[in-house]
C-alpha cells in the first residue's frame, strides 16, 4: 500500500500526523539532509573566508540561497545519489559538488567536506536540529503549558479542598496551590535543562585533525574548530572526542525531558482522580461520545493520551540516554540507526502537551462537591484543635482526639463542637476551636 495517514506503521506519522507534522522539518529524514547542508555550506565557505581558496561573493550568496531554499526535491536528489554510494553523507557531498559545478566552480569542489569525516557533519547536523526544535517547538509548549497552570492555580488561589495522603482525607488544601506544586516542579526542570549544552563534535576521523594537520600543518584547526562550531553554528565543541561525539549532554537533555514527563504523568493522575470524584466536571461537545456502550459517559480521555504519549516518550527517553554515550573504542555504528527516532519520544511529548491543553480548556469547577466533601469529613480538624491543646499545654491531646476520630463512621460539626464542650479549658478557648471548621483550615501558602 501507499504510505499515508491510513497505512503508517508508526502513530506519529498515521493517527497523529496532522498535530505533529510540523515536527518534520527537525526530525524526517529530509531534515537531516537540510542540516547536513548547512554544516557543509558553513564550512566550506568558512574554510574560503580564511583564504585556503576564493569563492565569489555570488557564489557564496547562490549557497546561502540554497541553505534557505533546501526543499525535497533536493532531497530527492541526494537519495538517489545514495543508492550508487550506499552512504548517505558522502550522497550529501556529491549533491553539494554537482551544486558548485553548475555555478561554474568546478575547480574548488574538492574543499567541499574537506579533510572530515561523516560524523563531523552527522555529529553537528543532528545537534543543530534538535537545538532548533528545543527552541522552537518544546520549550515554547512547555512555557505555554505552565503559563496554563499559573493561570489555574489563580483561577482556583481560594477555592478550599480536602486534601487526602495515602488516599484517606487529611488536612485541607487549596486547589491553586496544588496547580502550583507542579507549575513549580516543571519551572524547576526547565532552569536545568537550559543550561544543558546542545553539544557537537568537529574534529576529523578520530578527532584528532589528522588530514586537517597533515594538509595544514600550521594551521590552528582546534581554534578554527571552535569558531565554525560555536561563533557559526551556535553549538558547543566537545574538545576531546573519538570519531563521535560521546553524547553526553544530550542523554542529559533526554532524561531531563524525561523527568518533566514524570511530573506530567503524575499530574494527569491527579487531573483524572479529581475528575472521578466529580471535583471537575466536563464540557461536552456536540456530537462527540464517550462510550459506545454507555450514552452517559464523559470520559477524561485527554490526561488518559497524554498519559499514554508521555510513558511512550519516557520509555524511548530511556533507552536513547542509556545507550548513546556508550560506543565501543573510537566508534560503533549503533548511534547510527538510534539517532534517527529522537524525533519519536520527542514527538509523543509534543502530543502530549496538547492533549493537557485541551483537557484542561474542558475543566468546570464543581464547588457543590468539594464543599461536600469539606463538610463531610470534620475529622480533619482534629489536628488543628490538638495542636492548640498542646499550646495550651492540656494533657494528652493527641490521644483524646484520636480515641475520638480514628476509624469512626460519622464525625461532624456536633461531634467535634461537643467534644469541645467537655474540655476543661476557658471559655473563649472554646470558641477559637469552634471556629476551625475544614473550609477555613487551611493553612498558608506562598505567594505567585
Amino acid at each position: 500500500m501507499e504510505l499515508n495517514a491510513l497505512t503508517a506503521i508508526s502513530a506519529i506519522d498515521g493517527r497523529y500526523r496532522s498535530q505533529v507534522q510540523h515536527l518534520d522539518e527537525y526530525f524526517s529524514e529530509y531534515a537531516l539532509m537540510k542540516f547536513r547542508v548547512v554544516v557543509e555550506i558553513e564550512y566550506f565557505i568558512l574554510l574560503s573566508e580564511k583564504g585556503f581558496f576564493q569563492l565569489s561573493s555570488k557564489t557564496i550568496q547562490k549557497l546561502q540561497q540554497l541553505k534557505e531554499d533546501f526543499n525535497p526535491e533536493h532531497a530527492e536528489k541526494i537519495k538517489s545519489i545514495e543508492k550508487t554510494t550506499n552512504h548517505d553523507v558522502k550522497a550529501v557531498e556529491y549533491f553539494l559538488k554537482e551544486v558548485l559545478e553548475n555555478l561554474d566552480e568546478a575547480k574548488n569542489k574538492e574543499w567541499i567536506h574537506f579533510a572530515l569525516t561523516s560524523q563531523d557533519i552527522n555529529n553537528t547536523a543532528i545537534p543543530l536540529s534538535w537545538k532548533h526544535a528545543m527552541e522552537f517547538e518544546y520549550l515554547p509548549a512547555l512555557f505555554n503549558l505552565i503559563a496554563q497552570l499559573k493561570y489555574f492555580a489563580n483561577e482556583w488561589r481560594f477555592v478550599p479542598m480536602l486534601a487526602r495522603t495515602h488516599g484517606q482525607p487529611a488536612s485541607p488544601t487549596v486547589l491553586g496551590k496544588e496547580i502550583m506544586v507542579f507549575a513549580e516542579r516543571l519551572e524547576n526542570q526547565v532552569e536545568q535543562l537550559i543550561q544543558i549544552p546542545f553539544s557537537a563534535k568537529f574534529g576529523g576521523a578520530t578527532g584528532n585533525f589528522n588530514a586537517h594537520h597533515v594538509a595544514f600543518p600550521d594551521t590552528d584547526w582546534i581554534a578554527f574548530a571552535n569558531e565554525f562550531v560555536e561563533d557559526i553554528l551556535g553549538l558547543q565543541r566537545a574538545q576531546f572526542t573519538t570519531q563521535i561525539e560521546h553524547y553526553d549532554n544530550l542523554a542529559a537533555s533526554f532524561d531531563c525531558m524525561k523527568r518533566i514527563n514524570n511530573i506530567l504523568i503524575d499530574f494527569c493522575r491527579d487531573v483524572w482522580t479529581y475528575i472521578s470524584m466529580d471535583y471537575f466536571k466536563q464540557k461536552t461537545k456536540a456530537g462527540e461520545v464517550g462510550s459506545s456502550a454507555m450514552p452517559h459517559k464523559v470520559n477524561p480521555i485527554d490526561f488518559e493520551n497524554a498519559e499514554g504519549n508521555l510513558g511512550m516518550a519516557n520509555g524511548i527517553f530511556e533507552h536513547l540516554s542509556s545507550k548513546l554515550p556508550i560506543s565501543r573504542l573510537q566508534r560503533d555504528l549503533t548511534d547510527s540507526t538510534v539517532l534517527r527516532n529522537i524525533g519519536m519520544p520527542f514527538a509523543h511529548t509534543i502530543l502530549a502537551f496538547k492533549s493537557i491543553d485541551k483537557g484542561l480548556a474542558k475543566l468546570l469547577l464543581n464547588k457543590e462537591k468539594i464543599e461536600k466533601d469539606l463538610d463531610d469529613n470534620w475529622a480533619v480538624v482534629a489536628e488543628a484543635i490538638q495542636t492548640i491543646l498542646r499550646r495550651e499545654q492540656f494533657p494528652n491531646p493527641y490521644e483524646a482526639l484520636k480515641e475520638l476520630t480514628r476509624g469512626k463512621n460519622k464525625i461532624d460539626k456536633q461531634t467535634i463542637h461537643a467534644f469541645i464542650d467537655t474540655l476543661d479549658i476557658k471559655k473563649s478557648l472554646k470558641k477559637q476551636l469552634k471556629a476551625i471548621s475544614p473550609h477555613n483550615y487551611t493553612g498558608v501558602v506562598g505567594d505567585w
